[in-house]
């Protein structure tokens, strides 16, 4: 896949198994700078936990950092990963009840300090920079078949 950063119209992936998702978001680790906002979408059980978890760990060894297990923040709604060359903040936002909390849980100091990998980030879509990457993970024709269309935020 061309690199995220080149990235000028949505472009749809067939992720024909959760390997693939894998690999997707190992793409996207290697190409992280601090500001890098990723928001995934989808609904529940569309693999936006899959590609959190790989984008984590490859990031984590990229900085010869182990991560072990990426726990899901669905209900600390928040995980930091302090890595030695970029923080990444992991959000997940499914329990958010108003979209003005996400200050209250560190999402400036997120797009200021590292990247910011936010699952069910269309609860507060109105507060995503410009130049945010989308990912959309959505079903396909087969039950283990996803698609994932990526766009950037003019």
């Amino acid at each position: 896949m061309a690199g995220i950063r080149a990235l000028s119209e949505t472009r749809r992936v067939t992720l024909p198994d959760e390997r693939s998702t894998e690999a997707l978001a190992k793409s996207f680790a290697a190409e992280l700078q601090k500001g890098d906002v990723i928001a995934l979408t989808g609904e529940l059980g569309a693999g936006k936990s899959v590609f959190a978890r790989a984008l984590i760990q490859s990031r984590g060894e990229m900085a010869g950092v182990e991560i072990g297990a990426v726990p899901s923040p669905t209900f600390t709604l928040v995980q930091h990963y302090d890595l030695t060359d970029l923080p990444i903040y992991h959000f997940d936002l499914y329990r958010l009840s108003d979209p003005e909390e996400a200050w209250e849980i560190g999402l400036e100091d997120a797009f200021a300090e590292g990247v910011s990998l936010i699952e069910w980030a269309d609860r507060i879509d109105a507060l995503l920079p410009p130049g945010t990457v989308g990912v959309h993970i959505s079903p396909g024709v087969e039950e283990s078949t996803r698609y994932a269309d990526i766009s950037k935020r003019p």
